[in-house]
C-alpha cells in the first residue's frame, strides 16, 4: 500500500487502531443512582467498547480500512467477553488479526449508566495482565497501513507500533484518554495528540485548557488539540491557539463519539485533509454519534457525515 502522503482517488486507507478493547454493558436510566439506593433500568444492551474498537468501526464506517490491534483475554471459547467483540467486529470488516489473546484471562468489561441528557458514567474492569501485553511484530503491523491510532490505555502495547510508524513517516495520532505525566514519550512520538478535557487538565494540573495546551507544546512539536464535549474543539498552530466549532445537536448518548472523532480525524489525515478540514469531518462524525442510542453501534456512516458537511454549519457559540 502506498503510505498516505501519496494517497490517490482510487486508493482506500489503512488505519490501524491501537489500545484497549473492551466489551461493554450498558444501562439506560433516568437519573444516575444515588448511594445506597437501587434503580431500574429503562433498557439495556451489550456493545464492543473501548478507545481503539470504537474507532476502528468509526474508520470502516466511514470508508477506510480498519485494522486493529489490541490484547484480548482468550482462548478462544473460553473467554466469551473477547469472543462476542471480536465476533462484531468482523461484523464491522475490521482486520483482527493484530490482537493477540492472553489464556487465563478475560477481556476488559465496563458497566455504563447512561442518562436521561446523554451523560455517562463508567467503570471498566481490566485484568493487569491485559496491561503487561506486548505486540508481536509492531514493524509488521504497520508495514501496510497509511497512518495509527493510538490510544494511551496500553502505554506499553502502542509504544513500539507508534514507534514503527514514525520510522515509516506515518501519521501518528495520540488520543489522550486516561491522565498521565507530562513527561510521557507519547506526547514526543505521536505526530497529532488530540486530549480530552479530562485527560488533559488531570496531566498538566491546570484548569485553563488553552494554558494546558501550551505547558503540553513545550514538551513536544506535536500537533496538538483537545475535545471538550459540546463546546469548541481548541489546537494550537505554531503558538497561536484556534478553535473548531463543534456541530449542534441533540445528544442522546455521547458513548464513543471522542472515539470516532479520533477515528474520523485520522481517516481524515490519510486522505491528506489539512488538520482544520480534518477536525471539521470528525466533529460532523462526533455529532452524529452523540444523535443517536447505541455506543460504537451508532458510529455514522461516510454519506450522513458528507450530507451534514454539505449543510450550513451550526457552530457553538464561539466562532474560530
Amino acid at each position: 500500500m502506498t503510505p498516505a502522503s501519496a494517497c490517490t482517488d482510487a486508493h482506500v486507507p489503512i488505519i490501524l487502531c491501537a489500545g484497549i478493547i473492551v466489551l461493554d454493558e450498558v444501562f439506560r436510566v433516568e437519573r444516575f443512582p444515588e448511594p445506597d439506593t437501587k434503580a431500574a433500568a429503562q433498557s439495556f444492551f451489550v456493545v464492543n467498547g473501548g478507545c481503539a474498537a470504537n474507532a476502528a468501526v468509526a474508520v470502516a464506517r466511514l470508508g477506510g480500512r480498519a485494522a486493529l490491534a489490541g490484547p484480548l483475554g482468550g482462548p478462544a471459547g473460553e473467554d466469551a467477553n473477547g469472543d462476542h467483540v471480536l465476533a462484531a467486529l468482523a461484523r464491522e470488516g475490521v482486520d483482527c488479526t493484530g490482537c493477540p489473546r492472553r489464556a487465563g484471562v478475560s477481556t476488559a468489561l465496563s458497566a455504563i449508566f447512561i442518562d436521561a441528557r446523554g451523560d455517562r458514567v463508567i467503570v471498566t474492569y481490566c485484568d493487569e495482565r491485559l496491561e503487561a501485553m506486548l505486540p508481536d511484530d509492531p514493524t509488521g503491523l504497520v508495514a501496510s497501513v497509511d497512518a495509527v491510532l493510538a490510544d494511551n490505555r496500553f502505554p506499553d502495547f502502542v509504544r513500539p507500533i507508534c514507534l514503527a510508524a514514525r520510522d515509516r513517516g506515518l501519521p501518528v495520532v495520540l488520543d489522550a484518554d486516561r491522565p498521565t505525566q507530562m513527561s510521557d514519550d507519547l506526547f514526543r512520538i505521536a505526530t497529532h495528540v488530540v486530549f480530552s478535557s479530562e485527560c488533559l487538565r488531570a496531566t498538566t494540573g491546570l484548569d485553563d485548557l488553552a494554558a494546558a495546551l501550551a505547558r503540553i507544546a513545550d514538551l513536544t512539536s506535536s500537533c496538538l488539540a483537545v475535545t471538550q464535549g459540546a463546546q469548541d474543539v481548541l489546537w494550537r498552530e505554531g503558538a497561536t491557539l484556534r478553535r473548531s466549532p463543534v456541530f449542534a445537536v441533540n445528544a442522546v448518548d455521547t458513548l464513543g463519539a471522542g472515539d470516532v472523532f479520533h477515528g474520523a480525524f485520522t481517516l481524515a489525515l490519510a486522505e491528506s485533509k489539512t488538520e482544520i478540514a480534518a477536525m471539521r469531518f470528525a466533529a460532523a462524525a462526533a455529532g452524529l454519534k452523540c444523535a443517536r442510542l447505541g455506543g460504537s453501534a451508532g458510529a455514522p456512516y461516510r454519506a450522513e457525515v458528507e450530507t451534514l458537511l454539505a449543510s450550513p454549519y451550526p457552530a457553538t457559540a464561539s466562532n474560530p
